[in-house]
């Protein structure tokens, strides 16, 4: 009888289970992307010709499937050798899975550029400026390309530091700001079970679903001044952490041109994102950091140009805003358009001296 009563509750718990599997197997939710070292060991990307599903939130919103090239971009173009074709670099702002194929970044700037030259969409979601030297080296090594656009958010020199999160292989150590090298563990059984799950898929990857921090915040008492700490507004950064972030943005900067130098044979054009509105706001300390970033990179022969101007001037003449939304802060197909044109104006003139 106990052992009937145990059969029962165990299908009572794996029949609703087994329905939400179902279900969730007809709806766009994001699927297993099966990133790993496939191309380089110092480079993440998804297999060759693999396909795969993504979608934002719980309403599953922009929902779009994407495929990989052959070499394991989200990129519509394979590559080939090509010295007069653009090699495009950055994170989940150049892979734009958000955005409909045409709206995203290589295929505006390829668009505006005309048919004179191919693009390469070279984005990762989660990497950061570092991370950005090794496609340059494996773009200029085994495919003779020379023109490189870096598309840029505000915290991409942070970003580079060990245990950021955003990390794919060379870091910056946060204390002692030496290079180290941080890779993505290889998949458990485990992992390697639930990323074929649509359930799991999306319980971790639409609403973001963590036991562990659930678990924390079950025996954790947060009072009201701590759980308000994170909505109060930044304060002018004092002179220590200006400081501070200097040495970082510098020692960042130094480790990237030692890594992207002997691969840079043709231009560097670098697109830095910023604030999107006219109203500058209190200045904070990712203002002073981007400030001195583009600073750096332009003393180190970068071709450096500011999007902030380009984006005021949008802001002066319309209200239509360039993000995806209030839940996704990523360009929308407008701020692409606009970004991408800045970067083609620069591909069309001189070099800057």
């Amino acid at each position: 009888m106990k052992l009937r009563r145990l059969l029962w509750f165990c299908l009572g718990l794996l029949l609703p289970l087994l329905a939400a599997e179902l279900a969730f197997r007809v709806l766009p939710v994001s699927t297993a992307t099966m990133r790993g070292y496939h191309l380089d060991p110092d480079v993440l990307g998804y297999p060759p010709h693999h396909e795969w599903t993504v979608s934002t939130g719980w309403d599953l919103r922009n929902a779009r499937t994407l495929r990989s090239n052959d070499w394991g971009f989200a990129a519509q173009h394979d590559f080939v050798a090509d010295p007069s074709a653009v090699v495009l670099i950055g994170d989940s702002y150049v892979e734009a899975s958000m955005l409909a194929e045409a709206d995203r970044p290589a295929a505006q700037l390829e668009q505006l550029l005309g048919t004179s030259r191919k693009v390469y969409a070279m984005g990762s979601p989660g990497s950061s400026l570092l991370d950005y030297a090794q496609r340059i080296r494996l773009a200029a090594a085994r495919l003779g390309t020379r023109d490189v656009v870096l598309l840029l958010e505000r915290f991409d020199a942070r970003q580079s530091l060990c245990g950021s999160g955003n990390v794919q292989a060379v870091c910056l150590d946060r204390q002692t700001l030496q290079r180290r090298i941080e890779r993505d563990p290889a998949p458990g059984l485990l992992k390697k079970l639930l990323r074929h799950s649509a359930l799991a898929q999306y319980l971790v990857g639409q609403i973001r679903f963590d036991a562990r921090a659930l678990l924390r915040a079950m025996f954790t008492r947060a009072t009201p001044s701590e759980a308000d700490a994170g909505s109060r507004q930044a304060s002018t950064p004092t002179p220590a952490e200006l400081a501070a972030m200097k040495r970082m943005v510098d020692a960042v900067v130094a480790a990237f041109f030692a890594d992207a130098g002997p691969y840079l044979h043709g231009r560097l054009i670098v697109a830095m994102d910023g604030r999107r509105t006219r109203s500058s706001g209190a200045p904070e300390l990712i203002d002073a950091e981007r400030s001195h970033l583009m600073q750096r990179l332009r003393e180190g022969g970068a071709e450096v140009i500011d999007l902030e101007p380009a984006y005021a001037a949008h802001a002066a003449r319309s209200q239509r805003r360039l993000d995806v939304g209030p839940y996704d802060g990523h360009l929308n197909a407008l701020g692409v358009r606009i970004a991408m044109g800045e970067v083609a104006r620069a591909l069309a003139g001189a070099p800057a001296q």
